[in-house]
Order: C-alpha cells, then structure tokens, then sequence
C-alpha cells in the first residue's frame, strides 16, 4: 500500500515532465533554446522538466512543434490531463458547494458491480442516515469553507445510497470499530446510525465487517478508500482526492483491503461491537 497516494500522482507527472525533456533533448535544444522557440522564459522550461508545474494544452503543443515533433503532442496532452484527474484538491472539487460533488458519482456508483470500501474515519457514504450525513457534511463545509448546500448535499447522498437496494450490486465494507465510536453530530443521531448499520447489514447486498480494536494486526489502519470492481480506486485525503487507475496501483488497494478484511468480524461478532458502542452511549 503506497505511503503516500498522492505519490503515483506526483511520479506521473514526473514521467510528463521526463517526456518532454527527452523531446527538447532529440531535437537538439537546452532549456533556453526551446525556451526562445516558445516565446517564453527559460525558468517555465525549467519548471516544467522538474515537474514543478503543470504545463497547459498549449505549452506542451507550442513545445513540441518547437522540437518537429508534433506528432507526439495529443499523447502528452492525454497524458497531463490524467495526471489532473488523479490528484484533485477538495477546494476544487468542491467550490461551488458538496451537493455537486454526491452528484457527479452517481454513474460509477451504478455502474459498478463489485464495491469495496474500507474505512477508518467515518461510517461508509452509502451507509449514513440522513442526520449522520448532515452532521458530517456540517462539519466539512465548514471545515472547506464551501458555499453552504449542505442539506441538497445530504439528499444527493442519500439518493445515491439508493444502490445498496437496487440492481445487480455487490457492497463489501469494513470499518475500523473506532469508527463506531467517533462522535458525528448528537447522541441521537450516532444511536440511529449505528442502530442503521445493525439493520443494513441484514440487506442481501451488503457485507459489513467491523475490525475490532484488539485485533492481532499485519496491516495498519491506512487513509479511507473505495474499489469501484477492479477498474478503479480512490483515496481521501486532507486537502485532496486521489484516483488510481492503473492496474498496479488498483490491485495495492485490492490487496490492502483484502488483508484488512482478514481481520474483521462479522455477523453476530460485528453486530456484538455495534451494540456495545450504541450501549456505550448511555
């Protein structure tokens, strides 16, 4: 399991940059050559080549017609805007409010046939009762300091979640049994999520493991993350969203979760830890 998943993100972008330096390189050039050819100053060639910043559509176009090789252009573009889409800040995703973003993840989420999620944070997205998901999306606009949609968030959400219920869908989810007694919103509201959970776990789709606090570990407790089949896996982080989609990287995450869920318990087990988290809350 990577360190750091913003790092796949980083060495693609570096694999970019090492592109186009190989580029300049075969047609003859320094920095301050292609720089002149541009029309630009040597210090953007220069950040460029050390990935320090993202070249636009039209630097990489205007670079390779300066090196003859237009014919590789399309490809870097490709390329770069892959990059873009790996490592996404929230204040991006989410400038003009969250309801958007639980929207836009609708058509993965249908098309896909086998979910996996791990969590070591909160109770999973497609879980969460609609005071759960208000309490937390609360707190995370605030946090994020987005325009305040929360409550067409939490519908968008919760419409979303619609898939545990319908359609040819298969949900494996394992929280961490810290997450059964993080405090989201009020006693009441963790109470009816946790009560929910009980009642979820029931539904023919759903497999729901709880990895106790004492159990023996080979694995750390790692970032939370989802597996759309074995296509795709995104990871959240503080300040970003990260999404792989290399079958290397994909299968770290598959061979994460599927040593995480070595250390679960379900059935009567997990709804024995559930039911002492909602005692434990008087």
């Amino acid at each position: 399991m990577p360190g750091s998943p913003s790092s796949s993100a980083h060495a693609a972008r570096l694999a970019v940059a090492g592109r186009l330096r190989e580029i300049m390189l075969d047609a003859a050039l320094d920095g301050q050559g292609l720089a002149a050819r541009c029309g630009w100053n040597g210090s953007k060639t220069s950040r460029i080549i050390n990935a320090k910043t993202a070249p636009s559509d039209k630097d990489i176009r205007l670079w390779c017609s300066a090196c003859d090789a237009d014919d590789q252009a399309e490809d870097l573009i490709a390329a770069s805007r892959a990059v873009d889409s790996m490592y996404v800040e929230w204040r991006r995703l989410t400038r003009t409010g969250l309801r958007q973003l639980q929207e836009s993840a609708v058509p993965l989420y249908e098309r896909t046939r086998h979910f996996r999620a791990y969590s070591s944070r909160v109770v999973p997205g497609v879980l969460q009762t609609e005071a759960y998901a208000t309490a937390l999306l609360a707190t995370v606009a605030d946090f994020r300091r987005t325009p305040d949609d929360v409550a067409a968030a939490v519908m968008a959400r919760l419409a979303r979640s619609r898939v545990i219920r319908v359609g040819n869908h298969r949900f494996a989810m394992l929280v961490e049994e810290a997450v059964l007694y993080y405090r989201i919103g009020s006693v009441e509201t963790m109470a009816e999520q946790l009560a929910h959970l009980l009642t979820a776990m029931s539904l023919p789709a759903v497999s729901l493991g709880v990895i106790p606090f004492t159990a023996p570990r080979t694995m750390w407790p790692v970032e939370t993350f989802n597996i759309f089949d074995d296509d795709q896996a995104a990871a959240e982080l503080l300040t970003a969203q990260v999404t792989v989609t290399s079958p290397g990287e994909v299968g770290l995450y598959v061979r994460a979760f599927d040593r995480l869920k070595d250390f679960a318990v379900y059935g009567v087990k997990a709804r024995a830890l559930i039911t002492k988290a909602i005692d434990s809350l008087g």
